[in-house]
């Protein structure tokens, strides 16, 4: 499981999130530092000063990162702070020239499925990352959108055994994106791990009144660590361990 809020906002908020996410029993914590928004007046990341600010609150807590590459300018500076996995974005996800250079790394990856994209081209999107020499590939299905606009997102779990019959590659589920919803990612997580899901990017959030990103998605530090308790037992009907 992979936890942490939505974007990188102050040396504090990172270092309570870190520290949540360790004692909620998460291996990995994500956080974004470049944020691409619909709209451009919105907060769009802190950029490098949260590079830092994530690297030093994670390696406090020894967590692992999981933070979004949006610029291809930009890799070179995610290699000096060692980012532990690489995310590439929705909006990314046919960004080719992007896939090309992480492909030439040896850095694991997620690879969002982008908003319309069909399985097909998602899988060719991740062959831009293979062809390159990168075989430390991640699929991460977010949801994808319909005419639906009850949520945010139609979460597509079909997406999870098709990925498993298609490609060795590990498969997870980003709930939060997929419901906008707080309230909605305990059922949509406990369905991903039935599934076979291989894990989860979930966003939490020490105080998600009051963060700068997509404050009605975050789940509080407690709802996390329910939450762990309700998917390590899912988990342990299919055999599996989180």
């Amino acid at each position: 499981i992979i936890g942490g809020p939505c974007s990188v906002e102050t040396p504090e908020q990172m270092e309570a999130s870190a520290k949540h996410v360790r004692e909620a029993g998460c291996r990995l914590m994500r956080g974004g530092a470049f944020k691409p928004r619909t709209s451009p007046y919105t907060f769009q990341g802190k950029g490098v000063e949260g590079l830092d600010m994530f690297r030093k609150a994670a390696d406090k807590y020894d967590l692992p990162i999981v933070t979004e590459l949006m610029d291809v300018r930009m890799l070179d500076t995610f290699l000096e702070y060692d980012v532990d996995v690489i995310q590439i974005g929705t909006r990314n996800m046919q960004n080719f020239d992007l896939l090309k250079e992480v492909g030439r790394i040896n850095k694991p990856v997620i690879l969002k499925r982008g908003m319309a994209a069909t399985i097909s081209e998602w899988l060719m999107a991740a062959e831009y990352i293979a062809a390159g020499g990168n075989h430390n590939i991640i699929f991460c299905e977010r949801g994808i959108r319909t005419y639906e606009t009850y949520y945010r997102n139609v979460l597509d779990v079909t997406a999870v055994p098709v990925l498993k019959k298609e490609t060795h590659f590990p498969v997870i589920i980003d709930p939060s994106h997929a419901g906008g919803k707080a309230w909605m990612v305990p059922a949509l997580s406990r369905a991903a791990i039935a599934a076979g899901a291989d894990g989860l990017l979930v966003e939490m959030h020490p105080k998600p009144c009051e963060a700068w990103c997509d404050a009605d998605q975050a789940l509080t530090p407690e709802e996390l660590k329910g939450l762990m308790g309700e998917l390590k037992g899912i988990a342990a009907v299919l055999g599996r361990s989180i």
